[in-house]
């Protein structure tokens, strides 16, 4: 695709420096109300980056047959778990939607047919981490959904037609978990910062993919052996980091923080691009 053509679909939104790109472990939802590491890791990169105009998420917590972005004016805030202090079900996240955006992405994306949804909202893969970045909920946010029939190839390569939307002052977020096995998690320990030792090999595993730029293997996740089957038993979790290092560009740099694992079989790694 030629560049004047890109410029030409993402004309509705103003040119600006490029934005980073975040990868935002969310762990436990009741990171939302909590005071740890991980949320200071969420306010430390919020005040680091340049105020975005809008966000865009990609959540673990969205999957469906086909490509969606919600485009209301007002999203909701959806309590999407259960077994949770109360504390946590009051929380709403009252930031604004942006149909405009919705449309940009729409317009932007060709690997597909992008839906304009009015029904989602922002589930908890958003809000909770959105919030400490933005406490304020003044910033717009749309979320995009995961196509659970597509490959992991397939979803690095729709990330990538999301690119010219960080020179449109958009922030685009991941958010999931890169190992995240619910199963093996020892529930009782889920304040303890340690990992299983095949956890710990995946996640160095990961990591050394992630710091060299050399994404192949990440996205051909099913075929690096054990570690990783244990690590991403189902792929929702996994995919959003996907979309955040598909938009790495070349000679761009890449950081880790909140580089924890947790209750043995997850970890609350996060990265950032740019």
């Amino acid at each position: 695709m030629k560049l004047h053509e890109l410029s030409k679909m993402t004309e509705g939104l103003e040119n600006t420096e490029r934005m980073p790109a975040l990868f935002l472990g969310h762990g436990s939802p009741m990171n939302a109300i909590e005071e740890n590491e991980f949320t200071a890791g969420f306010r430390k990169v919020g005040r680091e980056i340049t105020r975005p105009t809008a966000i865009l998420v990609i959540s673990a917590h969205w999957e469906t047959q086909g490509t969606f972005v919600t485009a209301m004016e007002s999203p909701r805030t959806i309590h999407d778990f259960g077994g949770f202090p109360k504390a946590l079900f009051d929380v709403q996240y009252p930031a604004p939607g942006s149909p405009d955006l919705a449309r940009e992405t729409k317009n932007l994306v060709k690997k597909t047919e992008v839906g304009l949804d009015e029904k989602w909202g922002l589930d908890h893969g958003a809000w909770s981490v959105i919030k400490h970045l933005y406490p304020s909920a003044d910033v717009p946010v749309i979320q995009m959904s995961l196509d659970y029939r597509q490959t992991a190839q397939w979803h690095y390569e729709l990330a990538k037609e999301l690119a010219a939307l960080r020179r449109k002052g958009v922030l685009i977020v991941g958010s999931g978990n890169r190992v995240h096995n619910l199963g093996l998690v020892e529930w009782r320990r889920l304040s303890e910062t340690f990992g299983y030792d095949w956890a710990m090999e995946a996640s160095d595993k990961m990591k050394k993919s992630i710091l060299s730029g050399d994404h192949q293997p990440l996205i051909n996740f099913r075929s690096q052996g054990r570690a990783f089957e244990l690590a991403i038993p189902t792929p929702e979790h996994y995919l959003p980091l996907l979309y955040t290092l598909a938009l790495q560009e070349k000679g761009e740099e890449v950081t880790l923080f909140n580089d924890r694992a947790v209750a043995g079989a997850l970890t609350m790694t996060s990265v950032r691009v740019g």
